[in-house]
């Protein structure tokens, strides 16, 4: 028997791509919604009620309302807003951090996809906190390169339309999210472990997909002395038995390109720098592991729990 999923709000970004995917699957059925009614509630609770599976690929407001028309039905819910990551009756979709975390996924009924940026700096910070290298208190600043598809279509539109001049400031990377108050800043605060919030700065290029998150650790920020070779041996370790996070073995000689996890759901992490100054990388494709690709890992590690 097929699984049956229900993708609310398969017009944005996300839930094209989610789509798209699951019609090459033969184990799933793709219950589908009439364009007229997508916006109807009695019509959207009815499908979330024959789904097995729900995503959510919506604004924040219109996924606390799903969740709503979700009440009373067996749908087990995947949330690719930023609205339940740091709820606590939810399960945050990043099984790489633990066995205990993956096995919570499994036999959730609500699980919450990880943002872009986030998965990139959760991935390093997480182990930085919970192998002891920075302690929980430690001040991090994050920078974050993009490609425009996070932004969503409103973005996208804006970086191809047809009437956009053919040199503009789109041309040139821009720093955005000036104010500090990004919105992945709570889950990626939380889930790392972290007593404070990073100072976190997001910039986007003008290509379409791909992203390098970065994290400069000053040795003054370390618990003792290590060198790169040895907060590599410790990631190494760490996600040794991952086969989406894959850890470079070597520093990177030369320039890491955001593009080179493209059409991929993995990470690939890079160490380099000095003891004095070491340098974190994490790339990945942000609509892959940062989006489309989370969310279809946690909707197949729920339904080995079926």
């Amino acid at each position: 028997m097929k699984h049956k999923i229900f993708i609310d709000g398969r017009e944005g970004t996300t839930g094209l791509r989610i789509e798209s995917r699951l019609a090459l699957r033969e184990d799933v059925e793709i219950l589908q919604i009439d364009p007229e009614l997508r916006k109807d509630p009695a019509e959207r609770k009815r499908l979330i009620g024959e789904s097995e599976i729900t995503f959510l690929c919506l604004p924040d407001a219109a996924a606390i309302e799903s969740c709503e028309l979700a009440k009373g039905t067996s749908a087990r819910i995947i949330d690719a807003s930023t609205a339940h990551r740091i709820d606590p009756a939810w399960v945050y979709g990043f099984p790489e951090l633990s066995k205990e975390r993956r096995a919570a996924i499994r036999t959730a009924s609500r699980v919450a996809v990880p943002g872009c940026h986030a998965s990139g700096f959760i991935c390093l910070a997480y182990v930085l906190v919970q192998k002891g290298i920075i302690s929980p208190d430690a001040p991090l600043t994050c920078h974050s390169l993009t490609g425009y598809s996070g932004g969503g279509k409103k973005m996208i539109a804006t970086y191809e339309s047809s009437e956009r001049p053919l040199h503009d400031e789109l041309e040139t990377p821009a720093f955005y999210a000036l104010g500090l108050t990004h919105k992945h800043l709570p889950e990626m605060t939380v889930i790392s472990g972290l007593k404070n919030p990073p100072v976190f700065t997001p910039i986007v290029g003008d290509y379409y997909k791909g992203m390098t998150v970065a994290i400069p650790l000053p040795g003054t920020l370390m618990t003792k002395k290590y060198t790169p070779d040895d907060i590599r041996a410790v990631f190494s370790e760490f996600y040794a038995d991952e086969e989406n996070i894959k850890v470079n073995p070597e520093a990177p000689q030369g320039s890491v390109y955001a593009d080179g996890c493209n059409d991929t759901d993995g990470i690939e992490i890079f160490v380099s720098g000095t003891p004095e100054r070491t340098l974190l990388l994490a790339r990945l494709d942000n609509l892959g592991k940062g989006s489309s690709g989370a969310a279809l890992q946690c909707m197949d590690i729920m339904l080995e729990g079926r």
